[in-house]
């Protein structure tokens, strides 16, 4: 293996650095803007397009699913051919998959303009980190990543804001045309002042895993398919059972291949770190449940409510605003023990959850819907920084990056099976959205979130020993 050549490096004090830093940071925002930008479009998108919840299930779970199992491959080849080129490929990557997403004719076609934007993201996400991490000097390193996520956590809050004004005044297609000029500008950016690169840090073939992630996303694909498709087909067509089956074998499957891989794609050895487990389970609880009801909540503000779709985003802004102050409450809460914060925050998001039982048609704003976010939201943040310390805390400093892009895969996945699976089990999958038969279903399924919440408060309670991060000396 090649010695890494001396890399120039830019000031964030100098043009180059602040370019530098803008394109990483209009690289990963796009990511996370076109995350809560869509989810405000969709009762727009199945109002022209058709196919009922189940659609409005596949333009979420789509993107989730490929940028959630091909993300750790994303990040190994980042680290291979270096973060400058990865971040080009990925950036023109999402714009043009964009523009498939905003020219859809059908739903077809949207659904697998999603899966390729989502497996765009999975490149372009970790490459924007790669080129922050790389490109500044030391001196400024720590302060250019505190902007990058900065600005990232800003672009989720606004997301909803941004979504409705376009949905409202443009048309739903343009939550995906505003990511093309941004994509253009990343690139422009990226190819004039991001240091370049040369040499890869390790061979291609030892890098990706090709065979893992390929039996991932199948896997789960073919996962998502059954459970989604299965309330209008029928659970006992064979083409549904089938479906399920050929699904759970290609996860085992997957499993037995990262065991005897050397390098493989998901280091499973870090699940026999107990505070590992038992922070990504709680992960996995808390964020099925998040997105599930986010996504049905917005369902139910503008297909039973009334909302607008900027009314609908504006009124979710509580939460995602809570989750960006995590950092601040946390600090704020620096004297409590982690696990307490975790199971107290868990227990916090049950609750809001619910709140969002007593959301119908007629309800008031101020009276149902708001307190409803204040709680979820307060309770997400009181969550997320002590789950993130404990991923981080649980193993060696070396292996702090591949456990927080492996809990961020987590917290993907997690997403793609509330979306999937939720709205199943509250009764919602062969339901067009809307009516009084969908506000019954909305509120089991805030049920349903809320024990996967209460889950998730039980989990760090009994699997968290008093001081995480012993486990890093496993």
């Amino acid at each position: 293996m090649s010695a890494e050549p001396h890399v120039r490096t830019v000031s964030l004090d100098a043009a180059a650095g602040r370019w530098t830093l803008a394109a990483a940071v209009l690289g990963s925002g796009m990511a996370f803007l076109d995350s809560t930008t869509v989810t405000v479009a969709l009762p727009a998108i199945g109002r022209q397009l058709g196919g009922g919840l189940a659609l409005l299930q596949w333009v979420i779970a789509g993107y989730l699913l490929a940028f959630g199992a091909l993300v750790l491959t994303g990040r190994a080849l980042a680290g291979a051919i270096g973060g400058d080129r990865a971040f080009l490929i990925g950036a023109a990557a999402f714009g043009a998959t964009s523009a498939l997403c905003a020219a859809a004719p059908a739903a077809g076609v949207l659904v697998v303009a999603r899966l390729l934007q989502g497996a765009s993201a999975s490149l372009l996400a970790p490459a924007s980190f790669a080129v922050v991490a790389s490109a500044f000097a030391p001196e400024d390193r720590g302060r250019a990543v505190a902007l990058w996520a900065g600005v990232a956590g800003a672009a989720t809050v606004a997301g909803p804001l941004v979504g409705g004004i376009l949905v409202d005044h443009a048309g739903w297609s343009w939550v995906f045309w505003i990511n093309v000029p941004l994509a253009l500008a990343a690139v422009i950016a990226g190819i004039r002042f991001v240091p370049a690169r040369q040499v890869r840090r390790k061979p291609l073939g030892e890098s990706l895993d090709l065979g893992g992630a390929g039996t991932c996303l199948l896997g789960l694909g073919l996962l998502a398919y059954g459970v989604i498709e299965g309330p209008s087909l029928g659970f006992h067509r064979l083409r549904v059972l089938g479906s399920l089956a050929a699904g759970v074998l290609l996860l085992v499957a997957f499993t037995v291949l990262e065991a005897r891989r050397e390098h493989p794609m998901l280091p499973l050895h870090l699940f026999r770190i107990r505070e590992f487990a038992v922070a990504s389970l709680t992960t996995l609880l808390v964020y099925a449940a998040l997105t599930a009801a986010l996504l049905l909540a917005v369902l139910e503000l503008q297909e039973v409510a009334g909302y607008t779709a900027l009314g609908s985003g504006a009124a979710l802004v509580p939460v995602t605003l809570l989750i960006l102050l995590s950092p601040r409450i946390a600090r704020a809460l620096a004297w409590a023990e982690p696990r307490r914060l975790m199971v107290t925050g868990a227990l916090l998001a049950a609750l809001g959850a619910l709140l969002l039982v007593r959301v119908s048609a007629g309800a008031s704003y101020f009276g149902a819907v708001l307190p409803a976010c204040v709680v979820l939201g307060l309770g997400l943040a009181v969550t997320v920084a002590p789950l993130t310390s404990t991923v981080l805390g649980s193993v060696p400093s070396v292996r702090a990056g591949v456990a927080s892009e492996v809990n961020s895969m987590v917290a993907r996945l997690a997403g793609l099976a509330g979306v999937a699976a939720i709205p199943v089990a509250a009764g919602l999958g062969a339901r067009p959205a809307g009516g009084a038969a969908f506000t019954s279903g909305f509120h089991r399924a805030m049920v349903v979130a809320a024990v996967l919440c209460v889950a998730a408060a039980a989990v760090a309670l009994l699997g968290l020993r008093s001081s995480p991060g012993d486990g890093a000396a496993a």
